[in-house]
C-alpha cells in the first residue's frame, strides 16, 4: 500500500509540472498577443493615414468623389510622443527610459502614482487589496482581481515588478524617473 506522504509527493509533483506547462503556455500567448497588437496599431495608423489623404478640402489627393469609409477600429495606437491621455482600456506600451506616464489610462497612472508614494517613503511592496484601499476603492474580489489584472500587465510590459508573489513595487527605471510628468 503506497503511503500517503508518497501520495502527496506524486500530487505536488503533477501540480507543479501544470503550473509549469500552463506558465509556458502564458508567456507564448503574451508573445503572440503583444505581435498581434503591433500589427493592430499598424493597421489603425494605416486606415488614419489614408483617412487624411482622403479627407476632402485640406489640399490631400482625392475629393468628395473619392471618399472611402474607413472602418471604426475604436482605440487609437499609443505612442511615445502623444500629448494626452491614452484613452481608458488602452494598451499599455513595453515601458522604455523617457516614456511619460501620459501614455497610460487614467487608472494605470493612480496606479504608478500610489506606487511612487509608496517608494518614496521607502515602504515595500502593496497587495492589491493594499492598492485598493489607496485608492479609495471597496476592497471586494472583483476591485481586488481588477488591479489585479492591471498589475500583472503592468508586470509583463516592464512598469512594474512582483518581488514577492501577488505584492507589486514599481520598476526600478520606472522608480528612478519620478511621476514622468
Amino acid at each position: 500500500m503506497p503511503s500517503v506522504v508518497g501520495l502527496l509527493e506524486q500530487r505536488e509533483c503533477a501540480a507543479r509540472r501544470r503550473v509549469d506547462e500552463l506558465r509556458e503556455e502564458a508567456d507564448r500567448i503574451q508573445a503572440e498577443l503583444a505581435v498581434a497588437e503591433r500589427d493592430w496599431n499598424e493597421w489603425v495608423v494605416a486606415c488614419s493615414r489614408v483617412g487624411e489623404v482622403l479627407a476632402p478640402g485640406d489640399g490631400g489627393v482625392g475629393g468628395p468623389d473619392l471618399a472611402v469609409d474607413l472602418p471604426d477600429l475604436g482605440e487609437q495606437p499609443v505612442t511615445a510622443g502623444a500629448s494626452e491621455s491614452a484613452k481608458p482600456k488602452s494598451v499599455v506600451p513595453v515601458w522604455r527610459a523617457g516614456l511619460a506616464w501620459s501614455v497610460l489610462s487614467v487608472d494605470y497612472q493612480r496606479l504608478l502614482r500610489v506606487l511612487t508614494d509608496r517608494d518614496r517613503d521607502g515602504q515595500g511592496p502593496l497587495s492589491c487589496q493594499e492598492m485598493a484601499v489607496c485608492l479609495g476603492l471597496e476592497v471586494v474580489p472583483a476591485k481586488v482581481e481588477a488591479l489585479r489584472s492591471k498589475a500583472k500587465r503592468m508586470v509583463a510590459r516592464g512598469w512594474l515588478v512582483e518581488p514577492v508573489p501577488s505584492r507589486f513595487s514599481l520598476s526600478p527605471g520606472v522608480a528612478g524617473q519620478g511621476e514622468g510628468w
